[in-house]
């Protein structure tokens, strides 16, 4: 039985560059709001037109990175743990999707007091596995805790290059034995990790890494990405995957693209892990 595809997203409305967190942060290069929107809007309108259903969340002032849903948290069944953000300036958006999340009904959870955990940015299930970067943004000890508390197989990977902080800027599932990745983003092992455990990984080169190919929102057999990578196009293409290209420039200008503007509210559509509603974690730690 097929599902419908749920998707978070939040409206552009704040959106700008006012401080500097990661190397493609420019406060005087600054964004242009009215072609923010226009990409945003296509984004929005290609998801809805491949058969996803979009939420919306209310942008709110002085958060202009609550853009950026893919970092709200990690959804697993009808529980949202809720990110844990290393820079201040981001901090004040863990309420804010704290209480949407509460509001339909999520179980919301948090992690301990000290530990660093940036949502489905950093946090991606291919088949059982979640694979979670750390260094940038989250930390090791934070995805252990997650694995644990969700009974599910964790393989941290160490992020190398400060322009890929987070591990959806440099890796994304496909299915559950495939996934598209960017091999300069990780460590020696890290590489190892991914070859070892994933059957089928199409490498993205250097040239449209930075154009953040990887960062794609993946619904059935449609990627969909920025622009600017005709070699990935092609590589999907030979596996039975249509690429659905985007100009989604402005948002680089912040480090993100597709999948950081997205979350997926019913899991990864690559995970295999989607458990009935009998199987659903207890309640514990609950907020709200």
């Amino acid at each position: 039985m097929t599902t419908t595809p749920r998707i978070l997203m939040c409206p552009p409305d704040y959106y700008g560059i006012e401080y500097e967190i990661n190397p493609w942060m420019s406060t005087e290069v600054g964004t242009d709001p009215v072609e923010s929107r226009r990409q945003w809007q296509a984004l929005h309108d290609t998801l809805v037109d491949l058969g996803v259903a979009v939420e919306l969340m209310e942008p709110e002032p002085g958060l202009p990175d609550l853009v950026f849903t893919a970092n709200a948290g990690l959804v697993f069944g009808d529980h949202f743990l809720s990110s844990r953000f290393r820079h201040g300036v981001r901090q004040g958006e863990s309420a804010h999707f704290e209480r949407w999340a509460c509001a339909r009904g999520f179980v919301v959870e948090s992690l301990p007091p000290g530990h660093n955990f940036e949502g489905a940015g950093d946090a991606l299930f291919c088949g059982p596995t979640l694979f979670a970067g750390y260094r940038f943004r989250s930390d090791a000890r934070s995805h252990h805790w997650i694995g644990e508390r969700l009974g599910v197989p964790v393989l941290p990977l160490e992020l190398v290059d400060p322009r890929f902080y987070h591990l959806d800027t440099c890796f994304c599932p496909l299915s559950e034995t495939a996934a598209i990745y960017y091999p300069g983003a990780f460590d020696d092992y890290g590489r190892s990790v991914l070859t070892g455990q994933i059957g089928t990984l199409i490498e993205v080169s250097a040239e449209e890494a930075v154009s953040f190919s990887c960062n794609a929102v993946v619904v059935g057999q449609t990627v969909v990405l920025n622009d600017g990578a005709p070699k990935l196009a092609k590589a999907l293409n030979d596996l039975g995957y249509r690429s659905r290209p985007l100009r989604l420039t402005e948002f680089i200008k912040a480090g993100g693209s597709a999948k950081c503007l997205t979350l997926r509210l019913d899991g990864e559509e690559a995970a295999s892990w989607k458990r009935s509603p009998e199987l659903a974690l207890p309640k514990l730690g609950a907020t709200g």
